[in-house]
């Protein structure tokens, strides 16, 4: 089966040689072993579920057009799973660690745009699962994230119908050609941006297509206003950190409630309490009126006020108050901006999520990573992107998992992505950084902690 990249899946795709590669990534930490041809044999019986992790990206000769998706004749899924092992007991830094190596790693071009490594020698004989999928591979409704259906709700997985797929014959150049060339003359639009990227050569072989060109239309994007100067915004190397935060959703609860907000607000808020006190690390200069500026696509969950939708997916910029002193003024700030967000925000839709068994959030943070891209990176500091998990316990291959973490991807510019998933009863954070410009991620972790405490104080 042969389809075309859409066009942001090009621009992922393109993004893979340069700095700021563009993965989704999950980590889960399992209670106990999980056996590595245990964890192949649950992959492979899902693969049926999420077909383009079977295929592969292959240019059209001559540039004539966007990449296509093609079945990978040589798939070998032994070299997507991978084994990985901590001198045990590995501690949660010696984790976090390998977790940030693992995901500056490039992909193989030449094979499907995903990996999967189950790190073994945790200490208390737990395990983990670091999965990586590039962002063109994903977009959370006609292609699910893998971890989206290897979970399942009890330790016995769940039988599904024998997979039936068998290694096709991959297509020639010249049949990529040909399709390609038929694709443009019926798209003739498409055919003079492809002329106009490929050069003067491309004129010559589209002939009748670039013929078949009666006007072109031009869309101007609105402007708008640059984001604050900030640390946050810095050159980028390929080199990442990562680290984590686990808290508790029921602190959140409680403050919404004292509040009259949303869990989303108070998440905000205790994000913005921490950013505060990061910048203040860095002897900053935070006047009351400083700002931070993020572009926040978020979820709304489930138990949040009426009026809110259940699996929305939802993006908007929106100024983090970072230079309030008083944590309830934050959230105050935070409670209006999203209110009124929220009556002109962009709605992804995310139906097909919500109706499969083993729902998982990765690929609801794919969709908001994608949400997040159509905003000129000047525009905003950082990204924060935050989904609802599942509030009972899952499993892997029968093994419990105990935390589930996000690993978001940098977009240009950007030296910190924060992702949030709550999962049976917690809170879990991924902080995903650049290496060099955030050597203090481990102080921005910590003051997450400090905010919510801040805010739990504030309710008493």
């Amino acid at each position: 089966m042969i389809t075309r990249l859409t066009a942001q899946d090009a621009s992922f795709h393109r993004q893979e040689q340069s700095s700021n590669p563009v993965y989704i990534g999950s980590l889960a930490i399992l209670e106990g072993p999980l056996d590595y041809d245990r964890l192949l044999d649950l992959v492979e019986s899902r693969l049926a579920m999420v077909p383009r992790y079977r295929r592969k990206v292959r240019a059209i000769p001559l540039a004539l057009g966007r990449p296509v998706w093609v079945e990978d004749s040589g798939f070998d899924l032994t070299y997507h799973i991978r084994r990985s092992a901590l001198p045990a007991p590995g501690s949660e830094v010696q984790l976090h660690d390998l977790v940030a190596r693992l995901a500056s790693r490039p992909l193989d071009l030449d094979r499907p745009l995903w990996e999967m490594y189950l790190i073994e020698g945790l200490a208390d004989g737990r395990t983990a699962v670091f999965t990586k999928t590039h962002a063109a591979l994903v977009d959370g409704e006609s292609a699910l994230e893998i971890g989206h259906v290897i979970l399942d709700d009890g330790p016995d997985p769940r039988t599904l119908a024998p997979d039936s797929w068998h290694p096709p014959r991959e297509p020639g150049d010249a049949e990529l050609l040909a399709g390609a060339l038929s694709h443009l003359a019926a798209q003739p639009r498409e055919a003079l941006e492809v002329a106009r990227d490929a050069g003067t050569a491309a004129f010559t072989v589209l002939g009748a297509a670039s013929k078949a060109v009666d006007s072109v239309v031009s869309a101007v994007r609105t402007a708008t206003a640059g984001a604050p100067d900030s640390p946050l915004n810095a050159r980028m190397t390929r080199n990442r950190r990562f680290d984590v935060v686990r808290t508790e959703l029921a602190d959140y609860r409680r403050i919404r409630a004292r509040f009259d907000c949303s869990i989303n607000d108070v998440i905000l808020a205790v994000i913005t309490g921490a950013l505060r006190e990061w910048l203040l690390s860095r002897d900053q200069a935070v006047t009351e009126s400083a700002t931070l500026r993020a572009v926040v696509p978020m979820s709304v969950y489930l138990d949040d006020p009426p009026g809110d939708t259940a699996g929305e997916v939802s993006s908007f910029l929106i100024d983090l108050p970072v230079g309030e002193p008083n944590p309830v003024m934050r959230l105050s700030h935070i409670t209006h901006a999203t209110a009124a967000a929220g009556r002109q925000r962009r709605g992804v839709r995310a139906r097909t999520l919500v109706h499969l068994a083993g729902f998982a959030p990765a690929s609801l943070h794919a969709m908001s990573v994608r949400a997040a891209s159509t905003f000129a990176d000047h525009t905003f500091n950082l990204v924060i992107t935050n989904a609802p998990g599942p509030q009972s316990p899952m499993y892997i291959g029968g093994a419990r998992m105990l935390e589930m973490y996000p690993v978001s991807p940098l977009l240009r510019n950007q030296a910190l992505s924060l992702g949030l998933t709550s999962y049976d009863g917690q809170v879990c954070y991924g902080l995903n950084a650049d290496r060099d410009a955030m050597a203090d991620l481990g102080v921005l972790a910590a003051s997450v902690h400090e905010s919510l405490e801040e805010l739990l104080g504030a309710c008493a």
